[in-house]
């Protein structure tokens, strides 16, 4: 199993509208394509501001490639994008794997 960790900064001033349409337009189709959310945070008050992390786990690197792949040729996704991108500042991308003795938690609900 490999996490994908992915951290957003979002523009000053730009937070809560980009959290809106990830809510109704990015997030349900992640979750249609990518399934197993594991985290999802928004920074607040100390460190860095206006950033998101969010984390999906896969099975492999491949499953994590067929899953975004696919989300990818979605037109809603293309649509979300295209909306999204101004918003934000810079995106970082990190690929985890669980420490031998830790299991990450069975999804609960959606």
């Amino acid at each position: 199993m490999i996490i994908d960790h992915r951290t957003y900064s979002v523009k000053p001033g730009k937070l809560n509208e980009w959290l809106k349409l990830y809510e109704t337009e990015g997030y349900p189709l992640q979750l249609r394509y990518l399934g197993r959310n594991v985290g999802w945070y928004v920074s607040n008050d100390i460190g860095p501001l206006s950033q998101v992390v969010h984390m999906w786990a896969y099975e492999s690197l491949a499953d994590r490639e067929a899953r975004r792949g696919a989300m990818q040729k979605d037109p809603a996704w293309t649509a979300f994008i295209e909306k999204s991108a101004a918003m934000l500042d810079s995106m970082e991308n990190k690929i985890l794997r669980p420490a031998p003795f830790f299991t990450v938690p069975e999804r609960r609900g959606a």
